[in-house]
């Protein structure tokens, strides 16, 4: 296997072989962290959620068939999965690193450069804020779909759930979102992505 030459969802699926997660991480660690940078408040938080969501991928590889999606949407449904219940873990993490008395080192350009990703990153915190608002199924799928910019189908392969079902919590979080977000940029926040859709 020469991995420069393979699909994703062939790297994917043998995941294993040398230079196949290698070769995967290296085509998608900008969008899963891209996807951290868009859920942590603070730039020592990103590599942590970033190699969760490679550890829980690998761990997670054989449940992958290519038959019923592509592979970076799968992706980015596991870290979905696993942000579902980062906030428990997160606490267990915080509270062991106060018992050390220490925080993850970063150099300080890392910071920097984390720092302004995060930023960067506001509006679209914004737009989780009020999807932390939603019930868990609803808010997983617009996730993907209005943070991450997946489309429903791959959405619905990727969590395993039918099409119709992906898109009627969808239009249900739209709904919702519509109502939430507007009250929160006339108390002049930043302006927040594009919801989409005409219902």
């Amino acid at each position: 296997m020469d991995p420069a030459t393979e699909s994703d969802e062939a790297l994917l699926a043998w995941v294993s072989e040398p230079g196949a997660f290698e070769e995967l991480y290296r085509r998608h660690v900008a969008k899963v962290t891209a996807f951290a940078t868009r859920r942590c408040a603070r730039p020592h938080d990103v590599p942590d959620l970033v190699a969760a969501v490679w550890l829980e991928v690998i761990a997670s590889s054989r449940s992958f068939d290519a038959r019923k999606g592509r592979a970076l949407p799968w992706v980015l449904g596991v870290a979905a999965n696993l942000t579902a219940s980062q906030a428990r873990r997160r606490a267990r993490e915080l509270d062991a690193l106060a018992r050390l008395g220490r925080e993850p080192l970063l150099e300080d350009e890392e910071v920097g450069e984390l720092e302004a990703r995060l930023d960067a990153e506001g509006p679209a915190r914004e737009v989780l804020r009020a999807l932390g608002e939603l019930p868990a199924g609803e808010r997983v799928v617009a996730e993907l779909v209005f943070v991450e910019g997946l489309e429903p189908a791959d959405v619905a392969r990727a969590l395993g759930i039918r099409p119709a079902t992906a898109r009627m919590r969808l239009l249900r979080a739209r709904r919702k979102l519509r109502a939430s977000i507007p009250s929160r940029k006339s108390a002049g926040d930043e302006p927040v992505p594009h919801l989409g859709g005409t219902s």
